[in-house]
């Protein structure tokens, strides 16, 4: 076999030394002239070859040689071309015979096969306008709202046994929707390879192959950049945090506990049945790093949100006690795992200007979205699952009953800049049994609608980036199911069709009023007119831009409509209501304020300044100083 290496001296010392951020450039297959170069990572393994449909999966003809000793082994075989299937066979030295996938092919068979396929990703990106301007973009004071979006699942074809749209047929319609919308970003649940479609994609295989249920590799970059040339980002969800245990992927991989700790207490994941990566083997943290830059180099991804940090930063994660093994200093904080996520963060921002990072973080950890040098993270965003459970118990309860839960909508305040927080609405809601927004909230039908546009005002005037699973903004009855297509017809009903339109106005009013997304992340966004208004239910306040800009919120958590309501203002004359969710085009009831309010010289609030308002029942009012 004719041999021509792939990988350097460098390259072998980097990927030991746990510093190798391009692996994918060097490890998995390459086409090369009149044939294909492969190499995988198989320290344990006494012989392996590349089988595939070119030689009969033979198991015995193509032979990869060992790199001395960092456990790599590579080979040249002539005549394999794009589109070739193929596995290692691996045979180890303790008797372990198996066939496994490419840790680092480029693309697979679609399930339920599991092979792997030579593929090159050439591709040719009209996107640069969007990558030279990203920065601003996803930026700390930029209007920030995020579609989370299956790709399975957002819209199917019934006349083709209710098949999914393709990367590509994705493309015209989700720009146009979320276009439409307002919507800044989209953000696709896991398209990393998974061979069970009901994991949704946080059972990940392929962490560098796009799961080929809708196309081709190129045709995800494709959908991207038609997002990218329409103004929206893409944020990829990525599974750093576990894998599955099928035996053609990562688990058990060379005879050895490779990509995984040994030891169950460490390497394995009660609840999920999966198995946890060590974040301490040098190589596997080479492989997750390449991983994350492949997705932003390649696939020109503008953000990762990292799945279940929390899990990675306890050794006690779901672990009762004797179940764990505590860190060197007796403590159950996992040190590799924090040391491999401050990394993480480090290579992303470094090399990849305009780029976030998402933490998906459902403890009171400290510092997720501060930087390193200050003993954090280095996430730019972190997930606030305090302000969901707060916020969706409250709504949850009948209305007469609220004031007695009042904490639930003010507790926030304490922290609410303590991190760069992302208010998030996402598929974890709705599934499961959970029933779907509109069905968590209290009341009648109507009033779970008006509750349901109170939840969105609720989000979109906090201080915090938003985010919403699809879905939501169509007032949608029923529990999100991943076999089949997103209820489209609730859009001819004006009930429902006034939710989806109260999500696009509060977009399109997000994005013009700096006063809701400048300060997102900074205590002076933000100052309460109202927080103790229990005994009505009602809450109020200011948001800010720091340059006199402003926006009064005030929120009526009852049916009741509430005439004469006094709130003090930090400035005379007219405020004009800019946003009114009782309004008919909503689906409300259309009590308000005729369009704007004068001030009086009455005291209230601690302001010389106030205005009288006609609150609407299960209503949120936005007024702006004219």
């Amino acid at each position: 076999m004719a041999m021509t290496s792939l990988l350097s001296k460098d390259d072998l010392h980097l990927f030991n030394e746990g510093s190798h951020l391009r692996l994918y450039q060097h490890l998995g297959a390459h086409l090369g002239n009149e044939g294909t170069w492969f190499a995988v990572w198989a320290p344990n393994a006494r012989i392996v070859n590349v089988i595939g449909n070119w030689n009969g999966w033979d198991k015995h003809k193509d032979v990869l040689e060992l790199r001395g000793d960092s456990g790599v082994w590579e080979g040249f075989v002539p005549g394999v071309g794009q589109g070739a299937t193929y596995k290692f066979h691996i045979e180890a030295r303790n008797g372990y015979r198996v066939d496994k996938a490419d840790p680092l092919a480029f693309r697979a068979e679609q399930p339920p096969h599991t092979a792997s396929v030579v593929w090159d990703l050439g591709y040719r990106w009209g996107d640069s306008k969007w990558m030279h301007e990203r920065s601003k973009r996803g930026a700390l004071d930029a209007p920030i709202s995020i579609y989370e979006l299956h790709l399975g699942s957002w819209r199917r074809v019934p006349e083709e046994k209710d098949r999914p749209l393709t990367y590509r047929e994705l493309a015209a319609p989700l720009c146009e929707y979320l276009g439409r919308l307002g919507f800044t970003h989209v953000e696709f649940l896991p398209v990393m390879e998974h061979p069970f479609y009901g994991s949704w994609g946080y059972q990940t295989t392929g962490y560098f192959a796009p799961t080929s249920r809708y196309g081709t590799p190129q045709d995800l970059m494709y959908l991207i950049d038609q997002l990218h040339q329409a103004g929206i980002g893409v944020i990829l969800d990525w599974v750093p945090s576990h894998f599955p245990s099928d035996e053609m992927g990562l688990a058990y991989f060379d005879g050895t506990h490779l990509y995984e700790h040994a030891d169950p207490r460490l390497g394995f994941h009660p609840d999920w049945n999966t198995y946890i990566f060590n974040y301490g083997r040098h190589e596997v943290r080479s492989f997750l790093l390449s991983s994350a830059m492949f997705w932003l180099d390649r696939y020109h991804a503008d953000g990762l949100r990292v799945d279940a940090v929390a899990s990675m930063l306890y050794l006690d994660y779901s672990r009762k006690q004797g179940e764990w093994i505590p860190n060197l200093h007796g403590g159950r904080e996992n040190l590799e795992a924090i040391s491999f996520l401050q990394r993480l963060n480090t290579e992303v921002y470094g090399r990849h200007p305009g780029a976030q990072t998402y933490a998906e973080e459902s403890t009171s950890w400290p510092g997720v979205s501060r930087p390193i040098y200050l003993g954090g993270l280095g996430f730019g965003f972190k997930w606030d699952m305090g302000w969901m459970h707060d916020t969706l118990y409250y709504l949850e309860r009948d209305p007469v009953h609220r004031r007695f839960h009042h904490q639930a909508l003010t507790f926030r305040a304490i922290y609410a800049f303590h991190e760069n927080f992302v208010l998030p609405l996402s598929h974890d809601e709705v599934v499961h049994g959970k029933g779907s927004l509109l069905g968590k909230m209290a009341g009648n039908e109507w009033e779970k609608r008006a509750n349901l546009r109170l939840l969105f005002c609720n989000q979109w005037s906090q201080p915090g980036k938003k985010l919403l699973f699809m879905g939501g903004e169509l007032g949608q009855g029923r529990e999100w199911n991943h076999e089949s297509s997103l209820d489209w017809h609730l859009t001819s009903d004006a009930r429902h069709a006034g939710i989806q339109r109260l999500v696009a106005d509060l977009n399109d009013l997000y994005a013009r009023e700096p006063a809701l997304h400048a300060l997102d992340t900074q205590a002076a966004g933000f100052e309460w007119v109202d927080a103790n208004d229990s005994n009505q239910s009602v809450a109020s306040y200011l948001r800010k831009d720091g340059q006199g800009g402003q926006i009064l919120v005030v929120l009526n958590y009852t049916p009741v409509i509430r005439a004469g309501y006094r709130v003090g203002v930090p400035r005379a004359g007219e405020w004009r209501e800019v946003l009114n969710s009782d309004a008919a085009i909503y689906g409300g009831s259309g009590v308000g304020n005729y369009g704007a309010v004068h001030t009086r010289a009455i005291a209230c609030h601690g302001r010389g300044q106030s205005l009288e308002l006609v609150l609407p029942p299960l209503g949120a009012l936005f007024l702006k100083p004219a």
